[in-house]
């Protein structure tokens, strides 16, 4: 459509020009011819000016693109950030392969830089009587942790075990362990959300018997248990809710 009035303008600016002149020497001639060219010359000005007027008009109307745009944004859909993708996709932990359990633990591990907490390879034990197996790890002589799987091999159930009490070495170790594991179950957790999580427990409080020890809380589903044994052995365990 542009380009008919692109012709239209330029055979009515020529066509003007030619008539505007034989009308001028027509009537120096007096030939009697004046009138019909000034007639054609305002017939061909106004076929220049229509030219002009599609000319400008179609410059102004935009040009839907549709071609340039992704496939998901034709179709009327939304195309979501990839970091936002994993996180809805991100299985909890009930629903986690041991891989998936290993890489999400140790990712946190990184982000907070807990050194020598870094899972390695998990120690699986399949029993064959109940389709059934389980999985093991040890950080240290003092420290270690293991789980069941159900049939799907899916994580159903997570416990650290703890032995040398509460000294300065070996407890700040497990505390720090649990708040991972902690961490581990929901992605949005930060460090301080795991430690409101043991405060829920009742680790925290000042009155606590380090000595015997049994608490619990529930939170987004989940059960998280602690428990001490004559000051020696303490066990973190993780459960779904019931």
């Amino acid at each position: 459509m542009q380009d008919l009035f692109t012709i239209l303008f330029l055979i009515g600016f020529i066509a003007f020009f030619i008539f505007l002149v034989i009308g001028v020497l027509a009537v120096k001639r007096q030939n009697g011819k004046a009138k019909r060219n000034f007639i054609l010359t305002g017939v061909f000005l106004a076929m220049c000016c229509v030219g002009l007027y599609g000319i400008q008009a179609m410059a102004d109307t935009p040009t839907e693109v549709v071609a340039d745009q992704p496939e998901e944004a034709q179709t009327g859909s939304t195309v979501v950030d990839d970091q936002e993708v994993q996180h809805q996709t991100k299985p909890s932990l009930f629903n986690m392969t041991t891989d998936e359990f290993k890489n999400e633990f140790n990712s946190i591990v990184g982000k907070y830089r807990l050194n020598g907490l870094g899972i390695t390879k998990l120690d699986l034990i399949d029993s064959q009587e109940n389709n059934t197996s389980a999985f093991q790890y040890d950080f240290n002589d003092n420290l270690s942790m293991g789980g069941l799987l159900n049939s799907d091999k899916k994580v159903q159930q997570v416990m650290l075990l703890g032995s040398g009490g509460f000294s300065e070495q070996t407890g700040g170790t497990l505390m720090t362990a649990i708040a991972t594991l902690i961490m581990t179950t929901n992605s949005e957790y930060t460090y301080n959300d795991a430690q409101d999580v043991i405060k829920d427990i009742g680790l925290l409080d000042s009155n606590v018997n380090l000595n015997d020890f049994d608490g619990a809380t529930v939170r987004n589903g989940y059960k998280y248990r602690f428990k001490i044994k004559d000051n020696n052995t303490s066990t973190f365990g993780i459960t779904a809710a019931k």
